[in-house]
């Protein structure tokens, strides 16, 4: 829900601005700050033992589950034999269980990655004293949750097998590699500047895409390592090679009048027959939906029905026309949703349609919540975000709304038309 001029990639993640913002100046705005780590990972003392700790203490019993609690911990080590048990011997003394760990090499170290159980008294901060004291540095800690045990050649096979299987999946299966990120999407115009072969510096990653364009991936809670970066262009390479591609499948709906409509996913090839729709809609109509005059329609739908940028699902008549477009669209950590409806086929329940399928999509995709952008008169917009069933809360400023729904709440069953398809 936003204008079409494209966002301003360059600008640094920490300078977005806060809260409601119009769509007269960017393609989908940043509303948010992007979440800071939510554990301690300040000063790392290298005095005495505060918490007490003494080599050649007995050992204690096992944890059991419900007196631990799961963390995930990485820090830089010394690239010499007895760093790791070092680390190990502080973290035993805690009564720490070492679940999973991944080791990243650096040009002058070590990256290990810990997956912990630790007992549920132990805190961020203790537990990144006792690293430090055993020769870690740069460390950073949060919790983590019973998702976190998938072992790492599993969890990338799986994100391997979902990019495969729909092009959409690339910038999901790259936040989901690479933790909370912020990912954008640059076409090849704009990224014309940028190194040929990508590369990343510290908290970025830049990415080439098939087509010329770039993805750059944001962290600035945690640098990147060699080992991540040829993770994420391993999955961009599978991608590339694979070429455009959209699951097929289609569901036809009656709707309450009688009137049947086919639902499925919309790609670029959908662009010449989204114009006509545009064409067909009244000013107002296109007036809600993009908040102000539209010009050229072929300079915004290549973008839109991109998947590069996110998922669209169209409706189509008995007759062939696209009556409706609903968008999910990537909008860096967040994630926004969208909805055309032509003018003679709203209120018939097209749109409330589309917007249960996105959410559900959503859902499967692991967001937290989704958010549209519309004008605080689109009532039909209001009543389909309220009959989600979801927690929403509500920005308004100068007539323009943003209803933010919150996807945690309430699991929203998988309404996907290719999945029925692919099980029939």
């Amino acid at each position: 829900m936003s204008d079409v001029t494209p966002v301003n990639h360059d600008r640094p993640a920490r300078a977005r601005i806060k809260g409601l913002v119009t769509r007269a100046a960017s393609w989908r705005p940043r509303r948010h700050e992007h979440a800071p780590p939510t554990a301690d990972t300040g000063a790392r003392p290298t005095g005495p033992d505060e918490d007490g700790a003494a080599t050649g203490r007995q050992e204690a019993a096992p944890l059991r589950p419900e007196q631990s609690v799961l963390w995930r911990m990485r820090t830089t080590v010394r690239d010499e034999p007895g760093t790791l048990a070092a680390l190990c011997t502080a973290l035993a003394h805690r009564r720490v269980d070492i679940l999973s760990l991944q080791t990243h090499p650096l040009a002058d170290g070590t990256v290990d990655e810990f997956l912990l159980r630790a007992p549920q008294e132990a805190t961020a901060a203790e537990l990144t004293r006792a690293i430090a004291r055993a020769g870690g540095c740069d460390t950073w800690i949060e919790r983590a949750d019973t998702h976190d045990l998938v072992d790492a050649p599993t969890r990338i096979l799986g994100l391997a097998t979902r990019t495969a299987l729909d092009a959409a999946e690339l910038p999901l299966a790259l936040r989901q590699l690479l933790g909370r990120c912020t990912i954008r999407s640059l076409p090849a115009k704009a990224a014309g500047a940028a190194p040929v072969e990508g590369g990343f510096d510290d908290t970025e990653l830049r990415l080439r895409t098939p087509e010329g364009g770039l993805i750059t991936v944001e962290r600035p809670y945690l640098p990147f390592t060699p080992t991540e970066f040829a993770r994420a262009r391993a999955l961009v390479e599978l991608d590339t090679r694979l070429g455009p591609r959209v699951p097929r499948g289609q569901d036809v709906l009656t709707l309450p009048e009688g009137n049947e409509i086919t639902v499925r996913r919309a790609d670029p090839s959908d662009v010449a027959a989204a114009k006509e729709m545009h064409e067909r809609c009244s000013q107002r109509t296109l007036s809600m939906r993009y908040h102000g005059p539209v010009g050229d329609a072929d300079r915004y739908l290549n973008h839109l029905l991109s998947p590069r940028f996110g998922r669209t699902l169209a409706a189509q008549t008995a007759s062939g026309r696209i009556a409706a477009l609903g968008h999910l669209l990537w909008d860096g950590d967040e994630t926004e949703i969208a909805l055309l409806v032509e003018d003679g086929w709203q209120r018939r329940g097209v749109g409330s349609e589309l917007l249960g399928r996105l959410v559900a999509m959503a859902v499967e995709a692991g967001c937290e919540s989704v958010y549209a952008v519309t004008q605080a008169s689109n009532t039909g917009m209001v009543a389909a975000m309220r009959g989600l069933g979801l927690p929403l809360d509500y920005q308004i400023e100068e007539g323009t709304l943003v209803i933010t729904a919150r996807l945690d709440a309430t699991p929203v069953a998988s309404r996907l038309p290719y999945e029925q398809d692919a099980q029939a």
